[in-house]
């Protein structure tokens, strides 16, 4: 049987099914268990080295978050990323990350510019390194750091429960050829116009990155079933 995943740290704080869903979940947007993987619970047990229970409670956190489908009487399998799917995020998204680019710009303060500033020399430097994890890390932290500067908690909740869906989107998104520098530039401009204190252009920074950010997806996604049906070809001959 092939090993896919690395076994559970056994001595991790965290609660083992947290960490069980954390490792499935890395799993999924890393592209190791891909859309369409069929989820066999005493394969996954077997290869993180826990029993099913953690696997099974990881299971359907995860079908919540949209990770993961069960069909029944035929398993349980990655959920695949549908066009649809993405456009439904991505509209609300949008209208969401322009509304709170909006507001910052209006409700920022000056710890928290400084905190957007030095959040954007860290990415500037990690992308420079090609580091997509901390890439990720440092995205997901800015993105934080506008909404709180928001000042609107309800705005807040809403994006956190999208949180999810959209970090799935993230990784795929960014290692399309020319994004990460694309998406530093972008979130310059979001930022310079936040300091400025100007919130339309505030707004149009942000729809126009999260406009940006959807197409890149999009074109990842029609390249990786490209891929996937040459090689599905290829296997054939």
């Amino acid at each position: 049987m092939e090993r896919r995943l690395a076994p559970i740290n056994l001595d991790s704080y965290q609660p083992l099914r947290e960490s069980v869903c954390e490792s499935l979940r890395d799993a999924i947007r890393k592209g190791i268990l891909r859309p369409g993987d069929r989820l066999m619970e005493i394969q996954l047990a077997d290869e993180l080295g826990v029993s099913r229970t953690p696997v099974r409670e990881a299971i359907r956190k995860l079908e919540l978050e949209g990770y993961i489908i069960t069909m029944p009487r035929r398993g349980t399998y990655v959920a695949n990323l549908s066009i649809r799917d993405v456009n439904e995020v991505f509209e609300i998204r949008t209208s969401l990350d322009a509304l709170a680019g909006e507001l910052a710009a209006e409700r920022i303060t000056d710890e928290e510019l400084e905190a957007l500033q030095r959040l954007l020399v860290k990415l500037g430097h990690y992308v420079e390194e090609g580091d997509m994890d901390k890439i990720v890390e440092t995205d997901v932290k800015f993105h934080d750091v506008l909404y709180q500067a928001s000042r609107n908690s309800r705005l807040v909740g809403i994006i956190s429960n999208l949180r999810e869906q959209l970090t799935r989107f993230r990784t795929t998104s960014m290692s399309f050829p020319g994004r990460l520098k694309a998406t530093l530039e972008e979130h310059r401009a979001l930022v310079e116009a936040i300091a400025q204190g100007d919130a339309a252009s505030a707004r149009s920074a942000a729809e126009y990155h999260m406009e940006k950010s959807e197409q890149t997806l999009l074109k990842s996604m029609e390249l990786m079933k490209q891929r996937d049906a040459a090689n599905q070809q290829n296997s054939c001959e």
